[in-house]
């Protein structure tokens, strides 16, 4: 069988966001996937809700964020049955780690945004060897360095979601024009304690 490239892999390359805001989170990234420098799909959504307060980012292989997505959705379920109540965004963050670290030998390559809402709103990275931290606003992918250039000048962590949303539209936006790995808009996801929300793409094109 012939051995697969990296530049065979689908990845999605990316800019994606996450900001904590005093009364939600809101979770942005934008929608090209590549293979190489061939861009395999205009429409991806990397950007996945977990449940109704939880949700990740993906950047890197799709592959691997996709099995990564179904293997968390299993275990936060089993555990919300088993236990009878919700699981906090911290704990969804430390589960996801421990995951990633005990592949560290054979990893996902990704780098993931784990964000929601529990008695606050939490935003935490984590990387593909299982390292976590908590951020107040960040940045993972290609375009990230460009993205957190803009946040840094402009985040407040007084904003609310509304204007969290505006900021977040803006660094996925003005990362896509200078990193040629993402590309083709922009999709953004609000989490409050009422739950989530899919931004419409008429619902986003009012804040560019």
């Amino acid at each position: 069988m012939e051995e697969i490239g990296a530049d065979q892999v689908k990845k999605t390359g990316t800019t994606t966001v996450g900001v904590v805001c005093k009364d939600g989170v809101v979770l942005a990234s934008d929608k090209r996937a590549t293979m190489g420098n061939y861009i395999a799909s205009k429409d991806v959504l990397k950007i996945a809700p977990i449940n109704d307060r939880i949700a990740m980012t993906i950047a890197g292989g799709v592959g691997d964020a996709q099995s990564l997505i179904r293997w968390m959705k299993a275990e936060i379920k089993l555990y919300e049955l088993k236990n009878r109540k919700q699981m906090s965004v911290e704990a969804a963050a430390t589960l996801l780690a421990n995951i990633l670290s005990q592949y560290k030998y054979y990893p996902f390559f990704v780098q993931i945004l784990v964000g929601g809402m529990d008695e606050a709103p939490h935003v935490y990275s984590v990387d593909m060897l299982g390292g976590v931290t908590e951020e107040t606003h960040t940045s993972t992918g290609s375009g990230s360095p460009i993205a957190m250039g803009l946040i840094e000048e402009i985040y407040d962590p007084g904003m609310d979601v509304k204007e969290g949303t505006k900021v977040a539209i803006k660094a996925v936006n003005t990362a896509m024009k200078r990193d040629s790995a993402s590309g083709e808009g922009v999709s953004v996801l609000v989490i409050t304690k009422n739950g989530s929300e899919l931004l419409t793409p008429k619902e986003i094109k009012k804040h560019f």
